[in-house]
């Protein structure tokens, strides 16, 4: 086993990892911005690119300030410097109101800024009249969609009406069950209106998310969680699941088509004809 140094601190050694550290920090500072970020196509990501620009500058100066104050301590207290320990230890309570600022000013960011910028980029979630809503339910290894049809209104669900052929328990004596529909992978939403997604697991945890129309919810078993997005472009945006869900995780895959409204309507009407055609709401 090779020795440690013997004079303490081996400085090559760790001016090279620093620099390690440094650069790629350095780099990831300077060029991140909204410019740098994936595709955005929705109408919420302009403050979302916003909000990770910030954080990331911020990430950077308390690195910048950290490691000054790191590289300030070891030549401060080198063995040179300190030759013998000082056993009174530091009699100066400056170092306590450091700390104290430094923690106000970091609450006042949270509480002052990052927290208000969040609220306003993803809390604002649209009216239920005035969006598309769908209820995205996650199964290994698959994404379904389940539309409440041409009025609007979703049929009941239960578990006590789980069953083979009733894979999401909907009451088949519901009203609306007949123009409900359920697509497997591939959602359709219309352009220029914001769209509301209730998102829901069978199994395991999943992660429904689509880079380019900036969202991103984990699905957890037992649990609904609502997203929302709006879309301003016409298109076609694969959907990912970004939680390790299993062995096939890597091919759970969907898409997301954004169309006209026109086709929109057009889509939901026939999807909606057809499982009432075939009895039922799945696909």
């Amino acid at each position: 086993m090779q020795e440690s140094p013997k004079k303490g601190l081996n400085w090559w050694l760790f001016f090279a990892s620093a620099l390690l550290l440094i650069i790629p920090t350095c780099y990831v500072v300077y060029n991140i911005s909204p410019a740098n970020m994936p595709r955005n196509d929705s109408a919420q990501g302009g403050e979302i690119d916003h909000l990770i620009t910030y954080v990331h500058v911020l990430m950077g100066a308390l690195f910048v300030g950290w490691l000054g104050f790191f590289f300030y301590v070891l030549l401060r207290f080198n063995k040179n410097r300190q030759p013998v320990a000082d056993y009174a230890g530091v009699k100066s309570h400056a170092s306590t109101w450091l700390e104290a600022v430094v923690a106000i000013f970091e609450a006042v960011l949270l509480i002052g800024f990052a927290i208000p910028v969040w609220s306003r980029a993803v809390d604002k979630f649209p009216k239920e009249n005035e969006a598309t809503v769908i209820k995205v339910i996650a199964q290994q290894f698959q994404w379904n969609g389940w539309y409440p049809g041409p009025h609007g209104v979703f049929c009941t669900n239960d578990a006590k009406f789980f069953s083979g052929d009733n894979t999401f328990g909907l009451d088949k004596s519901d009203p609306h069950y007949k123009e409900n529909f359920i697509v497997a992978k591939d959602l359709v939403v219309p352009v220029g209106k914001p769209v509301l997604v209730y998102i829901s697991s069978l199994d395991v945890i999943h992660c429904f998310a689509c880079k380019p129309l900036r969202i991103t919810q984990d699905a957890i078993p037992g649990m609904v969680f609502p997203a929302h997005f709006t879309p301003v472009k016409l298109g076609t945006y694969q959907i990912n699941c970004a939680q390790l869900c299993g062995l096939s995780h890597y091919g759970m895959r969907g898409t997301i088509k954004v169309v006209s409204q026109t086709d929109y309507d057009k889509w939901v009407a026939e999807k909606s004809k057809a499982g009432a055609s075939a009895g039922g709401g799945y696909e």
